[in-house]
């Protein structure tokens, strides 16, 4: 009878994480909907395996999340409470680069952008080189993010400093490499990293005397996305700078993967059957995938803590879970989000006007960022921490309205060929301009909602657009151009909740001046 009941309570919190993650889609598919039906009037090719592509997704995504659950947030949540009581910074710091590289090299989003980066760049750019360069930037971000709770030190000069290193380096990096180092910073902080990252730190802040929840407990995510930037760029000087180029242009090799794939997707049949044959390689590198994390885990509940893992056999059915959501997730994206991204960008290309690609970019953003399961429980943790200075409705409208802003500027961008630097450095120096003018609560959180405005249904969609308009626009590099969408959307964010604060902190200053 008890077991009986627990497979009903299983089924109906699946149920629950099923409809999250239909929710998290939706958007997506009532604005390509729209426009296919009102604007473009006409059935995309593929309709079917699209559609197919998109219902896995939807699944993976869910099935990977219950896994979550059920496996790896109560056990880190268990290391984290006992490290903190433990009170050793020595153990902090080591679990927190752990958990921060771990979490990142089984992120779905960066795995999505890493494989096209390799591909568009034929080979020049290796994408598990790339992620285990964001993995270990993370990891020793997060550690510093701990260190920095403790000491009860001030997020305000971490981020100025780091941003201003940011820029820096962004002006020798060459073009090929800048869109792909922000949107890589970008999709750090996601279905895997962000509930992690942020309760690590919450919760410390939360256990340590003195420490403000709001103040110091947010910021970990924030740090997390900046510091990959530095890494990625600096890995493309190294590539595109130092070492030699290939005998075949860059570019030239990638059109033709891209015509070889498009080929591919014709003969559906051959791919299917390829697929099928290529499954249990493909598990098992979703498995290496997600080792680091077990690893990390394994070591420290038995080597560090040295206590039994409890409801251990749950806790491997979430690992299993996780494995077999994450293939899906991925065999979802090559089915439907990819393919959905290239062909709105191709489709719109193709009309008499560019205004409907800035719009489609416009509803896009905004749609997919209200949606975000992420952002909705960020919101209402600060407005929890705020003790009632902030409303989590208000920050989603003003993160959704900062996303279709930057995804609207950043197709511009494409658009018109301009580079992608000046676009950059402009938008994190005014970053850093309002870090200084902005209320020191709002600062941590500002930072961190840049960093979670990009769900793991959203990025793949958002690239594949990008890379499809680069594709198709006369003149345009798809490695220079493709890429960068993503990091459009995580710097206005930023712009809009602090001159949201600015203007608040004003307007209660000029009605108590009246009083």
């Amino acid at each position: 009878m008890q077991a009986t009941a627990s497979i009903v309570n299983h089924l109906h919190d699946f149920w629950h994480t099923l409809k999250h993650s239909f929710n998290n889609l939706l958007p997506i598919v009532v604005v390509v909907g729209v426009f296919q039906a009102l604007v473009i009037r006409q059935v995309p090719e593929g309709l079917v395996s699209m559609l197919a592509g998109l219902l896995i997704v939807v699944f993976g995504v869910a099935i990977f999340l219950r896994g979550l659950e059920l496996g790896i947030f109560p056990v880190g949540k268990n290391l984290s409470n006992a490290f903190a009581r433990k009170g050793s910074l020595s153990l902090l710091m080591a679990f927190g680069f752990c958990l921060g590289f771990s979490a990142v090299v089984a992120e779905p989003a960066l795995i999505a952008v890493a494989s096209q980066a390799e591909m568009i760049s034929a080979g020049r750019i290796d994408a598990l080189i790339l992620r285990l360069l964001v993995a270990f930037s993370v990891g020793v971000v997060v550690a510093l993010g701990v260190l920095r709770i403790l000491l009860g030190q001030s997020l305000h000069w971490y981020m100025i400093a780091g941003y201003l290193l940011v820029v820096s380096v962004t002006f020798f990096a060459p073009e090929e490499i800048v869109g792909l180092a922000y949107d890589s910073g970008g999709v750090t902080t996601n279905i895997v990293t962000v509930p992690l990252i942020a309760a690590l730190g919450i919760g410390l802040a939360v256990s340590i005397k003195g420490r403000n929840p709001l103040l110091h407990g947010f910021g970990l995510v924030a740090l997390a996305v900046m510091v990959p930037m530095i890494v990625v760029q600096l890995y493309g000087i190294v590539v595109f700078t130092l070492l030699p180029a290939p005998a075949e242009p860059v570019v030239a090799a990638a059109e033709q993967l891209l015509a070889g794939a498009g080929e591919q997707a014709q003969h559906w049949l051959v791919t299917l059957l390829y697929g099928l044959v290529g499954m249990l390689g493909d598990l098992l590198r979703m498995l290496i995938d997600v080792l680091p994390i077990i690893v990390v885990i394994v070591f420290f509940q038995y080597g560090v803590i040295r206590k039994a893992i409890p409801y251990l056999r749950r806790t491997v059915l979430g690992f299993a879970m996780v494995l077999i959501g994450l293939y899906a997730f991925v065999v979802g994206l090559k089915l439907g989000l990819f393919p959905v991204g290239r062909s709105m960008a191709e489709q719109l290309i193709g009309l008499d006007t560019l205004l409907f690609v800035y719009l489609f970019a416009f509803c896009i953003g905004f749609a997919t960022t209200m949606a975000e399961p992420a952002l909705i429980a960020i919101g209402e943790q600060a407005e929890e921490a705020a003790n009632g200075k902030l409303r989590g409705n208000h920050i989603r409208l003003l993160v959704a309205l900062g996303v279709a802003i930057g995804i609207t500027i950043g197709v511009h961008r494409i658009i018109t060929g301009d580079s992608i630097h000046y676009y950059i450095m402009g938008g994190y120096a005014l970053v850093i301009v309002l870090t200084l003018l902005a209320p020191k609560f709002i600062v941590p959180l500002a930072f961190d909602l840049g960093g979670v405005t990009t769900s793991e249904v959203t990025v793949p969609l958002v690239t594949a657009l990008g890379i499809g308009l680069a594709t198709h626009i006369e003149g345009r590099s798809v490695l220079m151009d493709g890429f960068g969408l993503i990091a459009f959307a995580s710097i206005f964010p930023i712009i809009t909740v602090m001159l949201y604060a600015i203007a608040s902190e004003l307007l209660y200053r000029l009605k108590g001046a009246e009083a």
